[in-house]
């Protein structure tokens, strides 16, 4: 699975999205569950599945998916075309 998938299916299930609803320049306020536990939930998905910790203040800092992937890009995790 790439990482884009990954990612798709990590803030699908974490915000109780449906696929429909998935882009990946989604913003923060798109996502009507994307709130304090949300958030919280969105950095322990990413330490289990791309293995890299999100700091307090980098996970309280997202404001996008895209945000997410320019973090993972910087930890030298590929995001082709994303």
């Amino acid at each position: 699975m790439s990482n884009r998938e990954k990612l798709k299916n990590l803030v699908l299930d974490v915000f109780l999205l449906d696929e429909s609803e998935f882009r990946f320049d989604l913003l923060r306020e798109d996502i009507g569950t994307w709130d304090s536990l949300g958030t919280v939930s969105l950095a322990v998905g990413i330490q289990d599945v791309f293995g890299h910790h999100l700091s307090p203040a980098e996970a309280t800092s997202l404001a996008s998916v895209a945000d997410i992937v320019a973090i993972l890009r910087a930890r030298g995790v590929d995001f082709p075309d994303a």
